[in-house]
């Protein structure tokens, strides 16, 4: 809008601008469209965010004997799952947001600038984006899940999976740190790799005790794994050996999420500043 307008003159511009153009511009439809379909077409990642993580849950969950034991509300079998799903979601979310914070520093945000979209309607934009994305694992996993030897009530489904899409969006900060302090795409494919080594150490993947259970409690995958398998568990911990069950009490996980989310964004937030300052 023309600076030589005064304010009186912007507002009332602005009040005239059609309903609909100015939807757009909080949150463009089309926008948004584009970035499903764009995502959707990158197969390669869409394997590991959906496929791979199903197949880890068949191998490591319903093909395995012990998979129909009980545990907590449900079975092994379920409790497995959730690790899996929570894995493909998180591994959704740092991709994409790694992507956003390279394509803003290589030119994107340049391109965007030209348009009336603005910071905060490209930001919903890729937050929804991570969240639908974060979902077709989760969805993906859940039937298979369903279509096997998982088990546990209705509602436990529902808010395991509630948790998992809800929690996997702080991993869009993780993946935009990356791509913040690297600013290239091999950067965000090492984010997304670690979350690998991640997985191993947060007790996702496979089955911990003793010292490297107390060493996962610190790691960032943990917090949001042991939230979702909290409706199924309240808290207990599967254990290879024979006896009661260890658990935390629910402020364990909670801070773990609270202090990996305030790091993520801290971190970001000094990043945005210092490629600020070089600009």
């Amino acid at each position: 809008m023309p600076e030589f307008l005064s304010a009186h003159d912007r507002d009332a511009a602005t009040a005239s601008t059609p309903p609909r153009r100015r939807a757009q511009r909080i949150f463009p439809l089309r926008f948004f469209v584009l970035e499903l379909r764009r995502i959707g077409r990158d197969y390669t990642s869409m394997f590991f965010i959906a496929i791979l993580p199903a197949f880890l849950y068949v191998i490591f969950g319903a093909a395995q004997d012990y998979s129909d034991l009980p545990m907590g509300r449900g079975n092994v079998a379920m409790y497995v799952m959730i690790g899996m799903a929570a894995y493909g979601a998180v591994t959704a979310t740092t991709g994409i947001g790694g992507q956003a914070a390279v394509e803003r520093q290589q030119g994107w945000g340049r391109q965007l600038a030209l348009t009336p979209l603005s910071d905060i309607a490209y930001v919903c934009v890729k937050t929804l984006v991570s969240a639908v994305i974060a979902i077709i694992p989760v969805a993906l996993i859940f039937l298979i899940g369903a279509w096997t030897s998982a088990s546990a009530p209705g509602w436990v489904w529902a808010a395991s999976g509630a948790v998992i899409v809800a929690g996997a969006l702080m991993f869009a900060l993780y993946g935009l740190a990356f791509g913040l302090a690297f600013r290239t795409e091999s950067a965000v494919s090492a984010a997304s790799g670690s979350l690998v080594i991640l997985g191993f150490l947060g007790n996702t993947f496979v089955v911990l005790s003793g010292t490297m259970l107390t060493v996962a409690k610190f790691t960032p995958l943990f917090g949001i794994t042991a939230l979702a398998r909290w409706p199924l568990t309240d808290g207990a911990y599967a254990v290879m050996d024979r006896g009661p069950l260890p658990s935390d009490p629910l402020w364990v996980p909670l801070l773990n999420v609270t202090v990996w989310l305030i790091i993520f964004g801290v971190t970001c937030l000094i990043l945005v500043r210092r490629s600020r300052g070089r600009e």
